[in-house]
């Protein structure tokens, strides 16, 4: 496991504000994969245009434009860009966020929305305008807005329990296939009981929900990647009976319908 002991270094902008953040902006092409590796800073990994995707231990998140991740210091995570990405990222030193008394609530990963507040502060911090004071102010801003509740929707969880783990894997290479419970259970050696247990115990969702988590996240990837999907055609391919059928579950699971997500990127 790579231990990366500082941000690298980039020709578009990396520097240590006098409050104990890096500040380090870079463009990554689609199909680039950042492979498993972890950082001695925590970090708030935010793509100002494009789309990726962040898997931890955990479990895996989209990261369409309006949403950004909280990486806690040496936690082990991986990034696949699923669209080109304009990449911002704010490394946040220990000490700082201790003496600030701001990592209540940080010692996990998670995924907020982001606010048109958040985004400009963001963008604000790399416009190359800043002074010590006015940097500071805006990573305050930036850790106040980050502070507002957590935003799951784009999250699916992964299971750790092995056969519990291949079945997830296996409706995650084809979440646009109909997976019933009593073959997967087959596939990975085990019973359809014992299999639906396991995912309630280890993913706090019913299989049915999490699969139809699963099917949602890949209809935000393509929502965030084909600008010329239709909503139609994206719940055909996902197994939905009907349009209304895809955008109930969509808003179940978003809060927002395919088309106003599509919309609103």
């Amino acid at each position: 496991m790579t231990v990366v002991e500082t941000p690298i270094r980039e020709v578009r902008g990396n520097h240590r504000s006098t409050a104990g953040v890096h500040l380090v902006a870079r463009d990554y092409p689609k199909g680039l994969r950042l492979d498993p590796h972890m950082h001695r800073e925590a970090q708030l990994v935010y793509a100002a245009k494009g789309t990726m995707q962040v898997t931890t231990p955990k479990g895996r998140w989209l990261v369409p434009p309006d949403r950004a991740v909280w990486v806690p210091a040496r936690l082990e995570h991986a990034i696949d860009v699923l669209a080109d990405i304009e990449m911002r990222t704010l490394y946040f030193d220990l000490p700082w966020l201790k003496r600030e008394q701001r990592n209540k609530g940080l010692a996990k990963e998670f995924v907020v929305r982001v606010s048109p507040l958040l985004h400009q502060a963001i963008l604000a911090l790399f416009d190359g305008r800043n002074t010590s004071e006015r940097t500071e102010l805006l990573v305050r801003l930036v850790m106040l807005e980050l502070h507002q509740a957590e935003d799951s929707a784009t999250f699916v969880p992964l299971p750790r329990e092995p056969r519990c783990r291949r079945a997830a894997l296996i409706v995650l290479d084809d979440p646009t296939g109909n997976h019933e419970i009593e073959a997967l259970a087959h596939a990975v050696g085990t019973s359809a009981r014992t299999l639906s247990r396991l995912f309630s115990s280890e993913t706090q969702l019913s299989f049915k929900s999490w699969c139809q988590r699963a099917r949602v996240a890949a209809a935000i990837e393509r929502l965030s990647t084909d600008a010329d999907v239709s909503v139609k055609q994206l719940a055909a391919q996902l197994g939905y009976a009907s349009v209304p059928a895809f955008s109930a579950a969509f808003r179940q699971v978003t809060g927002r319908t395919p088309t106003e997500f599509a919309r609103k990127g």
